[in-house]
């Protein structure tokens, strides 16, 4: 449990453990009106604390780590349970949808956060140079793109070879953080005022509109959050809330009552009081210890993005992509390489952009506190339909919770002319691209369906008619079981002929992240040399059809699989957007919108022989033309 707990601290907690470093000094930003005052350092302090008690303590790791999708976590997980749990009580079509659609934009305003916050966390670390002399201020950019690049240059590998050191790395990174702050709280203990919450509201009741602006500062310490209910799946409840409550809570606590000390004896130095508390022998130390953090922190998030895209990718929520299987740790077992390298690119931009973490700071927050209040919308409706809350307990628990996120999403949302429209922009693009993977699919089945062909009528066909027979087994990948793949009627159709065995293979995506495998396979024998094959696969699973027929053929041995005489039939869709018979007005603009981006996607998909382990020397694609309206 504590080897355990320790690789939970490591991958889990980089985000949070890192934000002292730019999280307080931008509530006493210049532009927000607040002044350093022993009032409002006591009452910004005491924000801080709170909502990291009420916000990550009790939100995240007490309740939302039991809403758990078979030890999966996060908000696609979530999206998953309240969706089964709506079939299951037969809950309205409407509301589902709903809920789906609040799920996809809070999985968007996640890929955000993913850009931002390397970006932000390496440039805070290498900014800490700059209190040691400004002689390095025009190197901070450079060294922050160099880290970056080489952060970016070894995800191919995986996170395996490295990840040894990552616990240990914040563990040391929470013992530094922890020392500091206590070393700046023995000096000046008046700053234990800000333990008691009423400071926290004498704070707004002083500052009034200046203090609710200030209150986008404290999101800063809780964009962690999301990422540590994501990452449940990879360490179980446990460790990750005895790494929580045991080192990284007491050491955050310790640092921002440490950084409040401080200012409360030397108020000037609101800009930087992360390394204003390090002892000048200490500084560059500390600056390489930050960015080793900070590098942890920023891996953590990359690899948690691929995750979700996977995810979102087996889900039906977004087009396939292509996934590398890393060995080593399991937050670096997906590796994902378009992805990485438009993160690069993206993250990158972000340092050119803004250049310093104050000006990045602003931009920071409003993504990941719009996903914070979404997942209290998702978790209440599971606590109702699945668990059976009462409307008292779902009002008083997700509630609670909801007046919190919304004073989050209000006050950063004053900041979306100062950046906040960025994260914004790329959660825009991440939900507009599932949005038309969805709508699309979504048309593409409806359009087979109208000419769907029973299985039972096409075998009964052929026994009337029998078609030459040769030699060998032929896969068809069919999306419903029951009826027949267009590749088989066109191969009929064109060629005339038929393998001696046709099997029909389905494949699954359950809404479990794993499917063990004495459950994954269905296999029933029908006349004429048919055989249909339905394969199980869980949301974290990537489906490998040789190595499953090869499971098929020990469990039904009248399966002829042989590597050199089995041929893979796809059908090679060709999409035409009808612009005549679609809906009018600005519905069917949006719908036309959608359907355009989707026929570019499925364009641009990973090739399903690649993407299914298919060798490519045994594939015959088949043309279909579909037309969507």
């Amino acid at each position: 449990m504590l080897t355990t707990a320790l690789s939970a601290l490591g991958i889990v907690f980089g985000d949070l453990g890192t934000s002292p470093l730019y999280a307080l000094q931008e509530a006493f930003h210049p532009g927000h009106g607040v002044a350093s005052t022993a009032a409002n350092v006591v009452g910004s302090v005491s924000l801080f604390l709170w909502a990291l008690i009420i916000m990550v303590s009790i939100k995240y790791v007490f309740v939302l780590m039991r809403a758990d999708n078979r030890g999966e976590g996060g908000i696609l997980a979530l999206l998953t349970l309240v969706v089964g749990a709506g079939r299951g009580t037969g809950g309205p079509a409407k509301r589902t949808k709903f809920l789906i659609f609040l799920g996809l934009v809070g999985t968007a305003m996640l890929y955000g956060d993913g850009a931002i916050t390397p970006a932000i966390s390496v440039l805070s670390a290498i900014e800490g140079l700059q209190v040691a002399t400004p002689a390095f201020t025009p190197y901070i950019v450079p060294i922050t793109v160099a880290i970056l690049i080489g952060l970016f240059a070894i995800q191919p590998h995986g996170s395996g070879k490295v990840g040894i050191i990552f616990g240990p790395i914040l563990l040391l990174w929470f013992i530094a953080i922890a020392v500091l702050g206590f070393g700046a709280l023995i000096k000046n203990p008046a700053i234990l005022q800000a333990c008691n919450p009423l400071n926290a509201a004498r704070f707004f009741a002083h500052n009034g509109t200046h203090g609710f602006i200030a209150l986008g500062a404290v999101v800063l310490c809780l964009t962690g959050g999301e990422a540590l209910y994501a990452d449940m799946g990879h360490f179980g409840r446990r460790p990750i809330q005895l790494a929580w409550y045991g080192v990284a809570l007491p050491a955050l606590i310790l640092n921002y009552l440490g950084q409040g000390a401080l200012l409360l004896a030397h108020p000037e130095l609101a800009s930087k009081p992360f390394y204003s508390m390090v002892p000048s022998w200490g500084l560059y130390p500390m600056v390489v210890l930050a960015a080793l953090a900070t590098i942890v922190a920023s891996q953590a998030l990359i690899a948690a993005v691929f995750s979700l895209t996977r995810q979102a990718a087996q889900l039906g929520y977004s087009p396939r992509v292509n996934v590398v299987q890393t060995s080593g740790a399991t937050i670096g077992q997906v590796y994902l390489p378009t992805l990485n390298w438009i993160l690069m690119v993206v993250t990158i931009g972000i340092v050119l952009l803004f250049k310093t973490s104050d000006s990045l700071a602003a931009a920071y927050g409003l993504a990941v506190s719009v996903t914070m209040a979404l997942t209290t919308v998702l978790f209440a409706a599971l606590a109702r339909r699945k668990w059976q809350w009462s409307w008292l307990a779902v009002v008083a628990v997700a509630g609670t919770f909801m007046v919190a996120d919304l004073s989050f999403v209000l006050a950063n949302a004053l900041k979306f002319l100062d950046g906040g429209w960025l994260p914004m922009l790329i959660g825009g693009v991440a939900f507009f691209t599932m949005a038309a993977w969805f709508t699309g699919r979504k048309v593409v089945q409806e359009e087979h369906e109208a000419r769907a062909l029973p299985v039972a009528d096409f075998i009964a066909n052929l026994a009337a008619s029998p078609p030459h027979r040769i030699d060998g087994c032929a896969i068809f990948l069919t999306g419903n079981p029951q009826v027949v793949p267009a590749a088989l009627l066109h191969q009929l159709k064109h060629n005339q002929v038929l393998h001696s065995q046709v099997v029909l293979l389905h494949l699954v995506t359950e809404e479990s992240p794993y499917i063990p495998l004495d459950k994954r396979l269905t296999v029933s024998e029908r006349p004429l040399g048919f055989l249909s094959i339905s394969a199980r696969f869980g949301f974290m699973e990537e489906p490998h059809i040789p190595d499953t027929l090869r499971q098929a053929a020990v469990l039904h041995p009248t399966l002829q699989h042989d590597e050199m005489t089995t041929t893979y039939f796809l059908s090679l869709l060709t999409l035409l957007v009808n612009v005549k018979t679609g809906r009018r007005g600005i519905t069917g603009i949006i719908r036309r919108a959608l359907l355009r981006f989707f026929v570019y996607l499925v364009r641009n998909e990973h090739v399903a022989t690649l993407r299914f382990g298919l060798p490519i020397n045994r594939v015959v694609e088949l043309g279909q033309l579909v037309e969507l309206r």
